[in-house]
């Protein structure tokens, strides 16, 4: 149950041709935590709705805190527990993983290697994540994928072969692209307002 420890990995090790933004990789962890507590049978899918079932006792303390959120009743859909735990879920995973965003001035959190980030606190951690990678995991290979980082071979990878899998990767894909939608809405309502204040 390491998936999102290893996407946060692959998301500073893999080079991807445009940033990863931190929102988008928020959501993939959680998708990640998903499918982790899925195949860990932790919880479980009803249609389009969680589950709990029982605790992991991973011992990993993201993952159960991610599963402690699952709620009995109301029932809440895959999607709006994605948006749910994602919210700053990429800053905790990065801090695990010795790497911060702290005090960048950038509005885009880019996750490519450079020379003032240390490496990965574990490297046996960083060693697995990496040969996952480079097997072609379906769930790793599909959430690097929703937030922009293809793999090699992308094309010739399988889908999960579990149903509940497949249908958190497909849930995170459409989070993501609902995200997207929103900033490029929020781009435009600002540079409209940027022109109202130009024209005045």
């Amino acid at each position: 149950m390491i998936t999102a420890h290893d996407l946060t990995i692959v998301s500073l090790e893999v080079r991807s041709d445009y940033p990863v933004e931190r929102g988008d990789l928020s959501l993939a962890l959680a998708g990640a935590e998903l499918a982790d507590l899925l195949d860990a049978g932790a919880v479980s899918l009803e249609g389009r709705l969680l589950r709990p079932i029982a605790p992991p006792g991973s011992g990993d303390r993201l993952l159960d805190a991610a599963a402690s959120l699952v709620r009995r009743e109301p029932a809440e859909s895959v999607e709006d527990w994605l948006w749910r735990r994602g919210r700053g879920l990429a800053a905790e995973y990065l801090a695990t993983a010795g790497a911060s965003d702290s005090g960048r001035r950038r509005s885009r959190w880019s996750v490519r290697p450079t020379a003032d980030r240390p490496d990965p606190v574990d490297p046996v951690a960083r060693r697995r994540a990496i040969d996952r990678w480079a097997t072609g995991d379906p769930v790793l290979v599909g959430l690097a994928g929703a937030v922009g980082i293809r793999h090699a071979s992308a094309d010739q990878v399988v889908d999960p072969e579990d149903d509940g899998t497949a249908a958190a990767l497909a849930a995170v894909n459409d989070a993501v692209v609902e995200l997207a939608g929103v900033r490029q809405r929020r781009s435009i309502e600002q540079a409209a307002f940027d022109n109202i204040w130009r024209g005045m």
